[in-house]
């Protein structure tokens, strides 16, 4: 009834918010212009012979943790296609990029009723995977209503969400009556899941353990090198606003202990970049922008890698990296990839987004966590100057990602229930 409710709500209301809230996307770059019929459930591509599995996530770090469940379930049945839906523009071109063959990208249809009957009338998909957290009414209902399995993969609940869920539980209950089975992110997600009203809620592991490494591109890896030669560096990823800034204000200290010290900084938001870069100048420090093609140079203090797409390289080439959304109260962003890197890894105080993770790879001795920015710079100049120290906690960390890594195989074999 609730989900009736909100249905009504949105269609009335469409024209009068929504719809200006979508133009102003477009001019901001927030939304394709040239693919906004598939936000308006006019989806242009045919519907794929046979099976069709359709799994949604919300931005880029959901759907790059689909990659290896999709590389997997497409190996074992050749007569599989599969959708990926998510909402931003950033996801949309790492996917175009990184899908494998009888696999595709669409916009996720904006949660009015209308748009999302014609969605699924045209897809039809045999099973729906919804990842993470992003839950829409709209269509979770029509899902549910057309009778095609669905099943939450990964699910998260982060603390601020389960302390709402929890005062609308006779909501959250009718959303996840929808569901049929919901795969909890951690045990603690699994046990919130159920809740807030889940039928059937199991922990099967976290998907994101068995993700695929970003690509590396040889030919531009080798490029950075040649311009930062044998100078000692270290990689600061994923940040966020201010981030840089708490970060930035210590490099001029850290180069007195490690002379010629190269930090290389890519911004969980690459359109940050110029900000960055003007932040950055006003502390002194010598900057180069990559989206401006500025050269590495012998004065150059800070790279700004301010690019989608290439994260594997600065995993790939820095010993040390810390990863961003952690010095403030953002919850942190996703710690594994460096680990699978064979880099040592330092993550802030606030990494309530990964807690279950945190504490396993602490335990681990796979990554380190700091209380903020000055004790961050502080450690990474010491493990600069320890090789040993710094050997010792690369291998940890790639050891950790790896035993961490055979959830897969279990999601798997739920999955295929529902086919």
């Amino acid at each position: 009834m609730l989900i009736d409710i909100y249905k009504a709500l949105i269609q009335v209301s469409y024209p009068v918010f929504i719809h200006p809230y979508i133009k102003k996307r477009i001019k901001i770059g927030k939304e394709d212009p040239n693919r906004l019929n598939e936000r308006l459930g006019q989806p242009k591509l045919p519907r794929p012979e046979g099976k069709l599995i359709w799994m949604h996530g919300a931005s880029v770090g959901e759907t790059i943790s689909m990659l290896p469940l999709i590389d997997k379930i497409l190996k074992e049945d050749k007569n599989i296609h599969v959708m990926v839906t998510s909402g931003t523009v950033t996801s949309a071109d790492v996917m175009s990029k990184r899908l494998p063959e009888r696999a595709f990208h669409q916009y996720i249809p904006i949660d009015n009723p209308k748009f999302v009957k014609n969605f699924i009338q045209h897809w039809q998909p045999d099973l729906a995977l919804w990842f993470e957290a992003e839950l829409w009414p709209s269509l979770i209902s029509e899902i549910h209503k057309n009778k095609i399995p669905l099943v939450l993969v990964n699910g998260r609940i982060a603390d601020k969400a389960f302390k709402h869920w929890k005062m609308f539980k006779f909501f959250s209950k009718e959303m996840l009556d929808c569901f049929d089975l919901c795969l909890g992110q951690s045990k603690e997600d699994t046990r919130r899941l159920n809740a807030i009203g889940a039928k059937d809620a199991q922990y099967l592991g976290n998907l994101k353990y068995a993700g695929f490494n970003p690509p590396v591109d040889a030919d531009k890896k080798q490029n950075i090198v040649n311009q930062i030669g044998n100078r000692p560096l270290w990689g600061v990823i994923s940040t966020h606003n201010n981030e840089e800034e708490q970060i930035g204000q210590y490099i001029a200290e850290m180069k007195k202990q490690i002379p010629n010290l190269f930090t290389l900084i890519a911004p969980r938001h690459p359109q940050r970049g110029v900000t960055i870069q003007e932040q950055l100048s006003k502390l002194g420090l010598s900057t180069a922008l990559r989206s401006k093609n500025e050269p590495i140079e012998a004065k150059t203090d800070v790279y700004i890698a301010d690019t989608i797409g290439e994260v594997g390289i600065w995993y790939d080439i820095a010993p040390i990296i810390f990863i961003g959304g952690s010095l403030i109260p953002h919850g942190g962003q996703n710690f594994i990839e460096p680990c699978r890197f064979h880099d040592a890894v330092f993550v802030g105080p606030n990494t309530q987004n990964f807690t279950e993770a945190t504490e396993r790879a602490t335990e681990a001795q796979a990554i380190t966590q700091v209380k903020d920015a000055k004790e961050l710079t502080q450690k990474v100049v010491s493990l600069l100057q320890n090789a040993n120290e710094l050997k010792d906690k690369q291998e940890k960390a790639y050891l950790w990602a790896q035993s961490e890594a055979q959830v897969l195989d279990g999601i798997v074999k739920v999955i295929k229930e529902y086919l």
